[in-house]
């Protein structure tokens, strides 16, 4: 039995300079703009709920599902955090979980990092929150609706944005890579829409206040902390039994016959696998564990940074 997950991000490789370079100026653009943003709308308690949330994000990234034709898919989560967050805090914690997944265990290149952060952090926060904003002043059931067609939406946007990349890297045709991706991809967004309205049907019941219309710099509590942490240790715990099935975008380079051209990452660890175990299990769960406190850290760190630099202007 296989266990862990496959690697979920564009390795370097499939790109070319010129477009992963063109991806990092507009990931970087955007990245400025949203710690401008949240530098002047954060609140002391939002910073270790951003904290909870990636680590979150972190460990359910690691849960591969079976669909169609032998392909697995992963949730993205950051609709969920655009909508609990904001889409500021929202891109800055998808891109510390990004980073710490190719820094620490190679998953995705570095060259790459500025598409992987385009496609699966900033373009799905902009489209996740936008979406619901709209229906804000709608019932509970319209906003749990549209939450869904928001995480469904935000991967097909993620897989469009792919398919583009290959395309002008001149790695894929742009019929064929995007019939390919969007072929695959409409399954996994159903997940992506299942776990987000999943997970806000639950706080709608236990937490209202914390999807309240208004921004609340208060929120974000020690019952919130806890209750995150221990939910990313029982996602963890399952890390070990995702699908072993290559997610779609490996699919589609396989069926397409680029993946050859990838190139090895260039994390400490590889394939989510702390090297100190000798059962593979034990190993993927230390990994989750470590790249949880990785990200955590990290946007603990940047979170506390913004709030000094608020607190001197």
């Amino acid at each position: 039995m296989h266990f862990g997950p496959p690697l979920l991000h564009i390795p370097d490789g499939f790109l070319s300079v010129t477009i992963s370079l063109f991806c990092w100026l507009i990931t970087g653009t955007a990245l400025s703009f949203a710690i401008a943003r949240t530098n002047r709308t954060l609140g002391e308690k939002q910073v270790p709920l951003m904290g909870i949330m990636a680590a979150f994000i972190f460990a359910a990234q690691m849960i591969n599902f079976p669909v169609a034709g032998g392909t697995s898919g992963h949730v993205l989560g950051a609709v969920l955090a655009s909508i609990l967050l904001g889409p500021w805090p929202a891109m800055i914690v998808m891109t510390a979980v990004i980073a710490v997944q190719a820094l620490l265990f190679q998953d995705g290149g570095l060259l790459a990092m500025g598409a992987n952060i385009l496609n699966m952090g900033i373009l799905p926060a902009a489209i996740g929150y936008g979406l619901y904003r709209i229906v804000l002043p709608r019932s509970r059931i319209v906003k749990l609706a549209a939450a869904g067609l928001a995480g469904w939406l935000s991967v097909i946007a993620g897989a469009l944005s792919v398919s583009i990349q290959l395309w002008l890297s001149g790695t894929s045709q742009l019929q064929t890579v995007l019939l390919a991706m969007l072929g695959i991809h409409i399954f996994i967004g159903l997940g992506e829409a299942l776990i987000t309205v999943g997970a806000l049907a639950y706080i709608f019941r236990t937490r209202p206040n914390v999807l309240s219309e208004r921004p609340d710099k208060s929120r974000g509590g020690i019952g919130w902390i806890v209750a995150g942490l221990i939910i990313s240790l029982v996602v963890v715990l399952l890390a070990p039994f995702a699908s072993a099935y290559p997610d779609g975008l490996n699919r589609v380079a396989i069926d397409l016959g680029f993946m050859d051209i990838a190139r090895g990452g260039v994390g400490i660890f590889s394939e989510y696998q702390l090297p100190f175990f000798s059962w593979s299990p034990v190993a993927q769960i230390a990994a989750g564990i470590l790249g949880m406190l990785a990200v955590g850290t990290v946007i603990i760190f940047v979170g506390r940074a913004l709030r000094e630099r608020s607190n001197e202007g």
